[in-house]
């Protein structure tokens, strides 16, 4: 461990807070991040009496990858969430008496939800930590998805489609972020990659099952990963660099060493943690124009740009929209098509968390954006191109299947680097300064443009799929040059040595 004299509460010469003038921020929930303490009591109570304290916290390591494993349900509730619309529209529709429209208006109110909980994340994350937004998150999953199960009519529907969003808004961002603060910088790219691999997963688990189970039921399912997160909050410590933040000196390092083990010396992690948590904490409120400094403007333009991006290339639109594209390539059976979609998507993901750490994050997304950019080029040639064909023509037939598999190869490549890497950068590029304000605004920004091309696709879609096609192709071909010139490798970096290279 790092020595004694390295630790203490408010000796350390830290100053005003960079939240409020004249005195350092408390975090309202002052106990968070201390479970292993109270843990340790308990323990030693039923130790021999010659059992040191260091035997009992031996027992309580907490390995970053089952931290991850823990939070990470949060992404498969975001996942579910996203797919439920889906398989369930015809049987909603019906059973509930909806127009189409009232039913895109349920499918869009996840957006809206989520833009509001992207609104209040950041600062909730700074005020109670990792951990306390992650349990207010999932309280809204879960009134939201009985609201949905228990509904008669349209308006709990949409009231628990709002809470939903609502509760996702908040993990899109606290997830990755949590996840990067914990990990060591030698797997934080694998670790940082469960949070989109959870997500894809929670997709295909909405599409499967759907096929299978009654749309309430499926609700009633819907709350499970919400309902297994809150007591696994319990069984985790906080993240080290929050508790740094809010000078919980020894509670930051005692999570440190928790999570890498008591054989570790983190006497260097945790020195570089103290470092950077001291400059930041020396600075008071951050002025909007001081945000044009290279060393804040360069990380804002990176997170930002690449998260709007990864929606401006039209993944949602695709997706949301999977089983009408492929009735329009000609498939039949369109829901065991989008399953199949989902199973790809989990495949390729699970792929990346594997290559991250080794490969580096540039050089998957450089892959990624040129495989999305050739895969959309591919499919609006195939659509222009049939609309001159008549429905019956053998060539018809083999461009739908052209069509289908450009499909799937565009879904592959975004999975590939697009789907998880824009996360993982913005949790690691962000200073600790200006991360709650930017975090927010980055995860707003990336739910807002999802709503924009969500709404937006089935009417470009009916106005020519050729066109739409093609303007996404655009955007990621844009997508290619901007990672090629700009976007930096953080491949085994620490936190710190990647926000000390923008000053």
């Amino acid at each position: 461990m790092a020595s004694s004299g390295s630790r203490g509460g408010g000796s350390n010469g830290y100053e005003s807070g960079s939240d409020h003038d004249g005195g350092l921020q408390k975090p309202l929930l002052p106990n968070s991040g201390s479970w292993y303490r109270m843990g340790m009591g308990s323990r030693q109570s039923s130790l021999t009496a010659g059992t040191s304290s260091m035997a009992a916290l031996r027992e309580s390591h907490v390995s970053a990858f089952l931290c991850t494993l823990i939070v990470a349900l949060g992404p498969i509730q975001f996942g579910f969430t996203g797919g439920f619309s889906s398989p369930t529209q015809d049987a909603i529709i019906r059973d509930l008496n909806l127009s189409i429209s009232e039913f895109s208006v349920f499918g869009s109110l996840s957006n809206v939800g989520a833009m509001v909980g992207a609104i209040a994340s950041g600062q909730m994350a700074e005020y109670v930590g990792r951990k306390g937004s992650l349990m207010i998150a999932a309280i809204p999953n879960i009134i939201g998805w009985l609201a949905i199960s228990f509904a008669k009519d349209s308006s709990f529907l949409y009231m628990g489609r709002l809470l939903e969003g609502f509760g996702v808004g908040i993990i899109s961002y606290v997830v990755p972020v949590y996840i990067a603060e914990i990990s060591p910088q030698n797997m934080r790219g694998a670790l940082g990659a469960v949070n989109q691999l959870s997500v894809t997963i929670g997709i295909m688990l909405a599409y499967l099952l759907g096929m299978f189970v009654p749309w309430r039921l499926l609700a009633v399912i819907g709350m499970l990963p919400c309902t297994v997160l809150i007591p696994g909050l319990f069984f985790i410590p906080e993240s080290p660099r929050w508790l740094a933040k809010m000078n919980l000196m020894d509670d930051c390092e005692t999570s440190l060493q928790v999570l890498r083990g008591f054989e570790t010396d983190i006497t260097a992690e945790f020195n570089d943690i103290k470092r950077a948590v001291t400059s930041a904490n020396k600075r008071t409120t951050i002025r909007f124009q001081e945000l044009n400094q290279k060393k804040y403007r360069t990380p804002l333009i990176l997170g930002i740009g690449l998260l709007v991006l990864q929606q401006l290339s039209g993944i949602n639109g695709i997706l949301f929209y999977a089983g009408s594209i492929f009735k329009a390539a000609g498939l039949t059976n369109s829901n065991l098509a989008t399953c199949a979609l989902g199973a790809i998507q989990v495949l390729a993901t699970g792929v990346t968390t594997m290559l991250l750490d080794r490969a580096g994050r540039q050089i998957l997304l450089i892959i990624s954006s040129a495989g999305m950019t050739l895969s959309l080029l591919a499919v609006a040639i195939v659509f222009y191109v049939k609309d001159n064909l008549s429905h019956d023509s053998d060539m018809y037939y083999i461009l739908s299947m052209v069509s289908l598999v450009a499909l799937v190869a565009y879904v592959v490549a975004f999975s590939f680097g697009m789907g998880a890497i824009p996360w993982i950068i913005m949790s690691e590029i962000l200073p600790v300064s200006i991360k709650s304000l930017a975090g927010s605004f980055a995860t707003l920004a990336n739910w807002l443009t999802a709503f924009a091309i969500t709404m937006t696709a089935n009417l470009l879609l009916s106005w020519s799929a050729g066109g739409t096609f093609l303007s996404y192709m655009m955007v990621s071909a844009f997508t290619l040059v901007f990672v090629v010139l700009w976007v930096p490798e953080t491949k085994g970096r620490t936190l710190e040595e990647i926000q000390w290279s923008f000053r």
